[in-house]
Order: structure tokens, then C-alpha cells, then sequence
């Protein structure tokens, strides 16, 4: 920072933009990293080893799983706290209360920008590490998509378990509120039709008046 006032240090530390933040989330080196890359510090990004060097959590050695550059602080497996209400958040650690134990390589601006100064084996090695953390990552990868797709199998498999009776349940109701909507109809008893038997036509009786008209004809 250019000023040595306390209220202008500040004031451009909560304004600054996140470009100059990332910069000041950064923490040492342990000395075994320190000697490999002749740097006595380097900003953190996620999936550095760290060890925490103060505080209630001192001591524990972990990777970082969440690096926030707004606010400045690490969140780091394992280091969690309790709220109130019961449910459980990750404890957020400033960068300067950590030291790193291992490096992520897999970011190749992070290789080129350490092996700035180093030899020609140091360099060797450095590739060498970085394909080993790549080939790690990758099958960390695949387990965790196969563990995926098989949680979202047995969840499939346990709904259909679940929705088949329901449905017979429903089907069930739907037939027993149609049957009291529309009552059957009973069938009449068949009632046997008895044979006629043809009727005799009368016949006419013979009186004098017949007797006369017929003459006549």
C-alpha cells in the first residue's frame, strides 16, 4: 500500500477490487516448499493442503475447499462450527492463520509462474507431480459421477417401488366412484311369451233373410 495511514490502508483494503484481493489471500510456505521454490509465499487456491497454525484448530492439516476472495478467508475440510438453530457451516479461516504443506499443480499458470527460476529437474519434477495430480483428480472424478448415477438409480427404482401401489390405490377409488355415479341397471326377468292358439272364425248363421238374398242372386 503507498500511504502509511491507518484510516487510508483501510479504506482501500474494504474498496480494493477483487483482482488485488486475490493477490493478498496468501500464505507461507512450509520449508521443504520453501527450499524446492525459492518462494517464501504464494496466494491459495483451492485444492492446497493446509495446516492451521493458530486458533481453536490449530494443527489441523487439510485440503481447502472453498477459497472466498470477497470477504478473505479459506474454508478448509474437516472445520466446521455450529449455528443456533443446530445446522452445521464451514468455519471460515483467514489466509495468514494457515501454512501450506502441498501444493495443487493442476493449474498450469501456477506451474509456469513457480518454475520461473527452478533448474531443469526441478522443473522435470514439477511436471511430474502435476500428471500424478491430474490422473488423481480425474479418477476422483469418475468415482464421484459413478456414485452419482448410482444414488440416482436407487432413488429411481425406490419411487417406482412407492408409485405402484398408489396408483392401484387410485385406479381402485376410480371404480368404486363410478359404481356409485351410475348404478347399474338391473336386467328384467324374462317373462315366457305362451303360444296363441289361432281362433275359430265365427260361423254364420243361416236365417231367412240369407236364405232370401242368396235366391235372389
Amino acid at each position: 500500500m503507498k500511504s502509511m495511514m491507518p484510516r487510508k490502508q483501510r479504506k482501500e483494503m474494504f474498496n480494493a477490487p477483487l483482482h488485488k484481493r486475490r493477490k493478498w489471500i496468501s500464505s507461507h510456505l512450509e520449508e521443504k516448499l520453501l527450499l524446492k521454490y525459492d518462494k517464501r509465499s504464494i496466494s491459495v487456491i483451492k485444492g492446497d493442503t493446509v495446516k492451521v497454525m493458530r486458533g481453536n484448530f490449530k494443527g489441523h492439516e487439510n485440503k481447502v475447499a472453498r477459497v472466498d476472495v470477497r470477504k478473505r478467508y479459506l474454508e478448509i475440510e474437516g472445520l466446521t462450527m455450529s449455528k443456533a438453530d443446530g445446522n452445521k457451516i464451514a468455519r471460515p479461516i483467514h489466509a495468514s492463520n494457515v501454512m501450506i504443506t502441498k501444493l495443487n499443480l493442476t493449474d498450469k499458470w501456477r506451474r509456469k509462474k513457480l518454475e520461473r527460476r527452478l533448474s531443469e529437474e526441478a522443473r522435470k519434477e514439477v511436471e511430474r507431480e502435476a500428471e500424478k495430480q491430474i490422473r488423481e483428480a480425474e479418477e476422483s472424478k469418475k468415482k464421484a459421477e459413478e456414485e452419482r448415477l448410482l444414488k440416482e438409480k436407487e432413488e429411481e427404482a425406490a419411487k417406482q417401488d412407492e408409485e405402484l401401489p398408489i396408483e392401484e390405490i387410485k385406479e381402485e377409488k376410480q371404480k368404486v366412484e363410478e359404481e356409485k355415479e351410475e348404478p347399474k341397471e338391473k336386467p328384467l326377468p324374462k317373462v315366457e311369451k305362451k303360444q296363441e292358439t289361432p281362433k275359430e272364425k265365427p260361423t254364420k248363421k243361416t236365417t231367412t233373410k240369407t236364405i232370401a238374398k242368396e235366391e235372389e242372386k
